[in-house]
């Protein structure tokens, strides 16, 4: 049986109690490897966060803009097989890596899209499970095939080749789940998930980036700088990223945009799309979504393509006061 079949879908409610060991594949996922002797320095003065002081046990968040600070990618990064790779969605890959290669025909670094197979593995015993299958205690360790990186307190990324893939797929005591359930952690985290439908839309900050350590503004000159330093010093950036939760009345579309707006007075407006989202079992859903970042709390929103819906704000697990 080809191990790719044996992932399936969890309908569950918020509430739910989860099996304590999931796997999933994280199929619309994969990363970018960087490897040479210039691989640091090229990225260093490529995206926003800190290559130059990332340790060998560490994962940062991080961006990769244009001239003007739009964003390209945002990514995961962390030491991979010799050098470095930049987990992210799948979609963003092909135009992130046109961008990113764009100028390192001047330095000794190879650009190249991994062929390393993305895992996610969730629940309670997620850290137990990694901890019997490494020797070291760090964030980011080197495991059999590849790597594993810590997300958050439940859930771990594996980065491995396709042959130990196939072998853990097989072998592992875990509910193996579809890749949903991983979306439905990175909206929940209110992490930035940046598709090919969201790229070239939004400076670093309107992703909350700042929040998440994903920019250093102390690290030196870097593409887009100008402009992810203006909005720190001139207030210029009005829009932040925000989880939104609400009914649906069919199913919402993985392979096409979900439209918000929201309520003006006794009209509706556009108010834009929702990034990713993850539906539960009771037909209620959350998705990510950014928005000006002055809106009432109180504000009402709908999907466009199901009027009847009412969806609002949801708190952020995060603060986006610099002060904070």
């Amino acid at each position: 049986m080809d191990w790719k079949n044996t992932f399936s879908p969890l309908s569950v409610n918020a509430d739910d109690a989860l099996p304590e060991l999931m796997l999933a594949h994280l199929a619309s996922w994969g990363a970018i490897q960087i490897v040479g002797t210039d691989a640091k320095s090229y990225l260093q003065g490529q995206v926003t966060c800190n290559v130059v002081s990332l340790e060998a046990e560490q994962m940062t968040f991080g961006a990769h803009c244009d001239a003007k600070g739009k964003v390209w990618s945002v990514f995961r990064i962390f030491h991979h097989n010799g050098g470095y790779a930049m987990f992210q969605p799948l979609s963003a890959i092909d135009v992130e890596l046109r961008e990113l290669k764009k100028y390192a025909i001047f330095s000794k670094a190879e650009i190249t899209h991994s062929g390393d197979i993305a895992l996610g593995l969730m629940g309670v015993q997620a850290q137990a499970w990694i901890d019997s299958h490494s020797e070291t205690r760090g964030d980011v360790r080197s495991i059999e095939g590849g790597s594993a990186v810590k997300i958050d307190s439940q859930r771990w990324l594996l980065l491995i080749n396709s042959e130990r893939t196939a072998e853990l797929v097989n072998t592992i005591e875990a509910v193996k789940v579809d890749e949903s359930l991983w979306t439905r952690f990175e909206i929940e985290q209110a992490y930035p998930v940046v598709t090919q439908a969201e790229q070239n839309e939004h400076i670093p900050q309107a992703l909350n980036l700042q929040a998440l350590n994903g920019i250093s503004f102390n690290k030196g000159c870097y593409t887009g700088q100008e402009t992810v330093a203006r909005a720190k010093y001139r207030g210029i950036n009005k829009r932040a990223m925000y989880i939104v939760k609400g009914n649906i009345e069919s199913p919402l579309s993985d392979d096409e945009v979900v439209q918000l707006e929201r309520s003006v007075g006794e009209n509706w407006r556009s108010a834009g799309q929702l990034m990713v989202h993850y539906t539960f079992a009771n037909n209620t859903a959350i998705g990510l979504v950014v928005l000006p970042n002055n809106l009432d709390e109180e504000t009402e929103f709908r999907l466009s393509s199901q009027p009847d819906t009412r969806w609002i704000i949801e708190a952020l697990p995060y603060s986006l006061n610099d002060d904070e």
